[in-house]
């Protein structure tokens, strides 16, 4: 299996992707599979129409399941970089989430360390 790229652009959220990073059980199983400490925030990406396709195409591999708490929805992740920084592509499984919309958590402020903003088009490479 070779890795994806997923095409897009950086908006600003609502502070939700956080919140759920942010939550002990998700924070756990996150950073026991990808190795490292997250920082509190996630990097909304909007996918262009091409990789909204190729995002349909991580249904179908199995990644990380984040299994979740009572009363709160399933998510899963999948390791991935942006430049050369390590990360993780987050999908909520939370009924009416966008499909073109993908969160990406790192070590790291991803929009102060790569100099993003909104409207800043960025490439994630999201591994095997």
């Amino acid at each position: 299996m070779k890795s994806l790229c997923l095409k897009g652009e950086i908006f600003s959220g609502r502070g939700e992707g956080a919140k759920f990073i942010e939550l002990a059980w998700v924070k756990k199983q996150m950073e026991e599979k990808l190795g490292f400490t997250l920082f509190p925030g996630t990097l909304n990406v909007k996918l262009t129409t091409d990789s909204v396709k190729t995002g349909k195409l991580l249904k179908k591999r199995a990644g990380f399941e984040i299994l979740p708490a009572s009363g709160y929805c399933r998510g899963r992740f999948f390791k991935a970089k942006l430049h050369d920084i390590e990360g993780a592509v987050l999908i909520p499984e939370v009924a009416g989430y966008p499909e073109n919309i993908v969160e990406v958590v790192a070590s790291a402020n991803l929009r102060e360390t790569l100099h993003l903003s909104d409207g800043s088009p960025v490439e994630v490479e999201v591994m095997p």
